[in-house]
């Protein structure tokens, strides 16, 4: 008899939560303003008039970032200044600090939307913007709806009473404007993540109007709290029905509520989840909350949330612990640009992303230094990666001449508000960042701000512990400032960590900025020593992965701490991917560098032997087994040429030619030999280098080989993208090489290498990862940079096929077909 009434009460839910029409309406619509946008870079005399003429301005579609499209050129942001976060006490020339892109000016955006059966007595319309940059200026029909300066948050505006009462030829306009030295990066021009237009009852869920905790969880049981905001609905009583359902759609759980609305106050209801699926990065389960609001009878808003269930904690002495256990960050810090793409955001470029680092075993990631895309959170909640979310490089003290400092005292505390409605409910936000490095550290009275700030995300979000990117070590100390922080975050000073835990209260370290070692893909140089600030004629660093700035250090002494000390927490490295601007340690006037060399993952989203490194600790799944440098050196015929060997298996046997060259063993003799298998001493001659990697008990496990390659002979394309959406926005990614007769990849081929894309998609970006780079991304020709390059093509609208077409002077042209689907 049970069995029966669970059977009908949830056949019930299920045909209550049939969607419900009013009048043919649904109770909410949200859609996308996306294409047939007009933009115009540059200052426009009443850019907002109904009257402007703008059919000759450029036709864009968004999310679009004007700058990407370059030119690079040196005087873009020539700038002489003094960076002071890495202990510069004058100010000398820097070049490509922004990416030597032209990112500074006005730009303007103009389209017209319709919201179907307006009615201006009982709709509302809201404009959400999930980031503009910057200092945005929104008109709809010809008056200001909103300003909001910050370009990396997320806004929105109730444009009800600016509409047509028709609802019909809604002209909405935005002004953009970036200053010179705003920024110490790329940041990105322009609209370049989503528009959305939502429209509800006059009584309705707002925007980020719920809020889901978890207050208890268990194997066995989970206990879930919702609280529903509503607007206009105060002195209303108010009937709520919710379903929790589970990732299959199942409901696990539900709840119907009359409540009366008073002093804004949220609508609270609280439910069991039996057996609950944990959130974690090896487990990412989702559910969501279903909800529907009646009021005297009528249904007036339908929502739905999407959250996890997992519980977080902070133990002294044990650091972090996820749902009971105790785990150790295995995350890197991502700034916003996609590459070659820019800072437009694309969904399956962030998801290409995190799929690299996930398989090198990244668990965690820190947006560096600022709110992130909705669509890159939303992805780590799917694919199982921690976040810790940042709003800020800046407070109230200055680092860059126009930066975020000017509106800090007027928007820090709606910016904060902003952020974390906007992620509370997603559960693989686990931390949130205040600030990053910010020189307002080591100020008298810097405790305060680090206390207003705190205190925010304490009383919008308590269920989430709160940290900061500390580098001045002595003024934190001394001063308060790191000890009243939930979590005490160091950025690099890695030989303080031992003085830090001993001297806080929290008894617990933080790497909440971690190793910024650099190197440039497939680029060797010898001798290969150990050493800070290296810098060479071709202004390139080494992948033997020993070079580091003044101000950092190797992977190395962040993998140690971890292993040694039960009170470390773990670590975020600078950085998974390379990134536009910041070219340390080429900054000083060191043009054509205009692109970071910190980046496990380079420019191309090609993965430089550092990965490797990281992988073979950090991927406890599958095995790992690499080896460095390529073996194609003419000149280097009987010249010492030392081979690395990145390995989880504890020792490896290195052969040349058949030749045996000894056995390794991991150390403790050494940092370095703690987690990388040497040859120091080994003599280049062309032919086979062999790897043999041996388990714990001394028997071989698996074995890799690298050739001397021959003349290159022909491109090659692979991608992992068989087949994309149909949809007009999804992105392939093509590793495109020059191998020889054999196969080999030819790691000193630079030949330029050109594309034809047609059939059921388009060209869409080239890159090569080297930071000296100056050829237009959006070009359908580029160099290799030592034998490879990545082509990233975008889908159409039809199902089909698409016909990528590479050719090379001299070699073998290549042919790859890419299959569009169209969704079912």
């Amino acid at each position: 008899m049970m069995r029966l009434l669970r059977k009908i009460y949830f056949l019930f839910f299920l045909f209550l939560f049939v969607p419900v029409n009013l009048n043919g309406q649904s109770a909410r619509q949200s859609f996308l303003l996306e294409k047939n946008w007009r933009f115009f870079q540059g200052e426009v005399a009443q850019g907002e008039s109904m009257v402007l003429d703008d059919r000759t301005w450029e036709k864009v579609t968004i999310p679009h970032d004007w700058a990407i499209f370059g030119p690079f050129d040196r005087a873009h942001d020539l700038q002489d200044v003094a960076v002071t976060q890495n202990g510069e006490k004058k100010s000398t020339v820097k070049t490509g600090r922004t990416g030597g892109l032209p990112y500074v000016g006005v730009g303007w955006y103009r389209t017209s939307f319709v919201v179907p059966q307006f009615e201006p007595i009982n709709k509302r319309v809201v404009l959400k913007f999930d980031g503009a940059m910057s200092e945005a200026r929104v008109y709809v029909n010809g008056k200001e709806a909103c300003f909001w300066p910050y370009g990396y948050n997320a806004f929105h505006c109730d444009v009800t009473e600016l509409l047509h009462r028709d609802g019909r030829n809604n002209m909405v306009a935005v002004r953009l404007e970036n200053k010179a030295q705003s920024s110490r990066w790329y940041p990105g021009a322009g609209l370049y993540r989503n528009v959305h237009v939502i429209v509800t009852d006059k009584i309705h869920v707002p925007v980020w109007g719920t809020y889901i905790t978890t207050p208890f969880v268990s194997d066995s049981i989970a206990s879930i709290k919702l609280e529903t905001s509503l607007k206009n609905a105060d002195g209303k009583s108010v009937r709520m029905v919710t379903a929790i359902l589970d990732a299959a759609g199942h409901v696990v759980a539900q709840k119907e509520n009359q409540q009366k609305i008073n002093y804004g106050k949220p609508f609270v209801q609280n439910f069991e989840v039996i057996k609950p699926a944990l959130w974690s990065p090896e487990t990412p389960n989702l559910y969501s909350a279903s909800t529907q609001v009646f009021v005297d009878g009528k249904l007036t808003d339908r929502f739905e949330t999407r959250f996890g269930i997992r519980e977080v904690r902070i133990i002294a002495d044990r650091g972090f612990m996820l749902n009971g256990k105790i785990r150790k960050f295995q995350g890197v810090c991502n700034h916003h640009d996609l590459g070659p793409l820019g800072a437009a955001i694309n969904v399956s470029a962030l998801r290409y992303q995190l799929q690299l680092l996930k398989d090198m075993g990244c668990d965690a990631i820190r947006t560096a230094h600022n709110m992130p895309a909705p669509e890159l959170v939303a992805l780590c909640d799917e694919l199982g990666l921690m976040m810790m979310i940042e709003p800020f490089d800046e407070w109230d003290i200055a680092k860059c001449k126009n930066g975020y400092h000017r509106f800090f005292a007027d928007w820090a505390e709606r910016d904060m508000v902003n952020m974390i409605h906007h992620f509370r409910n997603n559960p693989s936000v686990v931390m949130w960042s205040i600030g990053n490095e910010v020189p307002t550290q080591c100020s008298a009275e810097g405790y305060k701000v680090a206390s207003f700030l705190q205190n925010i995300c304490h009383r919008e979000d308590p269920s989430r512990p709160v940290t900061c990117g500390m580098d001045k070590v002595s003024c934190v100390l001394e001063n308060g400032f790191a000890s009243l922080l939930d979590v005490p975050g160091l950025n690099y000073r890695t030989h303080r960590y031992e003085e830090a835990y001993a001297k806080l209260p929290q008894n617990l370290v933080l790497g909440s900025e971690t190793a910024s070692t650099v190197s440039s893909r497939g680029v060797y140089k010898f001798p290969v020593v150990k050493k800070g600030d290296m810098l060479y004629p071709d202004h390139q660093s080494s992948s033997y992965d020993m070079e580091y700035c003044s101000w950092s250090n190797l992977p190395d002494e962040d993998f140690a701490l971890a292993e040694d000390h039960h009170w470390t927490m773990g670590q975020f490295v600078w950085t998974g991917f390379d990134y536009l601007g910041e070219p340390s340690p080429y900054d000083t006037d060191a043009w054509p560098n205009h692109s970071s060399m910190f980046g496990i993952i380079d420019l191309a989203s090609i993965p430089k032997d550092r990965y490797y490194l990281y992988r073979s600790l950090w991927n406890k799944k599958e095995h790992t087994l690499h080896i460095l440098p390529h073996w194609t050196w003419p000149d280097r015929v009987g010249q010492q040429t030392p081979v690395f060997v990145y390995t989880d298996y504890p020792s490896a046997e290195l052969f040349i030619n058949g030749k045996s060259q000894g056995i390794q063993r991991k150390t403790k003799n050494s940092l370095q030999e703690r987690y990388r298998l040497m040859w120091m001493n080994t003599l280049y001659e062309p032919g086979e280098v062999k790897v043999v990697a041996y388990d714990e008990s001394g028997k071989p496990a698996a074995e890799k080989i690298v050739r001397t390659a021959g003349k290159p002979f022909q491109i090659k394309m692979d991608t992992m993208h068989d087949s994309i959406a149909a949809d007009g926005r999804t992105l392939a990614y093509i590793r495109v090489k020059a191998v020889d007769k054999a196969g080999n990849l030819c790691p000193h081929a630079d030949g330029l290498v050109q594309f034809e894309v047609g059939g059921a998609g388009t060209f869409r970006a080239l890159a090569n990862g080297d930071p000296t780079n100056l050829e237009a991304f959006q070009k359908p020709q580029m160099h290799l940079f030592n034998g490879q390059l990545t082509l990233i093509v975008q889908s159409g609208e039809k199902s089909g096929k698409i016909k990528i077409q590479a050719k090379s002077n001299g070699l073998k042209e290549d042919v790859l077909t890419i299959q569009t689907v169209l969704a079912p």
